[in-house]
């Protein structure tokens, strides 16, 4: 991925999620804002990279998505300290850091996720690129 194409993702990804977090919670955390950016690059490349159907998509970047949270959970909430998030009375919960309900919710955003993805390909680069 290009160092544009990267830039591009990791800033849409760091405010999009950035703006869920305030609609959604009514506050965001810095750390956040990585962890959206990161998501959206992951989902960016898998959806412009990769050739795979929109549901194994879904699947990547919902599994993507997780695999951020759980790591950064562990840094940011059980490591420091910080408290961003804490998912332990959510059923089937790992660490209080992912559980089922959140991951469906990230499948759930992941098909908007990939069609913004995929016209930010078809805008970034010029035909035939």
């Amino acid at each position: 991925m290009a160092l544009c194409e990267f830039l591009w993702a990791f800033a849409m990804g760091a405010f999009g999620y950035g703006a869920m977090e305030l609609v959604w919670r009514g506050w965001t955390h810095w750390t956040m804002l990585i962890d959206g950016g990161v998501c959206f690059s992951l989902i960016y490349f898998t959806a412009t990279r990769l050739n795979v159907s929109l549901w194994r998509g879904m699947l990547a970047s919902a599994a993507a998505i997780t695999l951020v949270e759980l790591v950064s959970g562990v840094i940011v909430n059980i490591s420091l300290g910080w408290n961003v998030w804490d998912y332990s009375a959510e059923p089937f919960n790992l660490l209080g850091q992912i559980c089922p309900l959140y991951c469906l919710i990230w499948l759930a955003i992941s098909p908007p996720c990939i069609a913004l993805a995929r016209y930010m390909r078809r805008r970034l680069l010029p035909r035939g690129a």
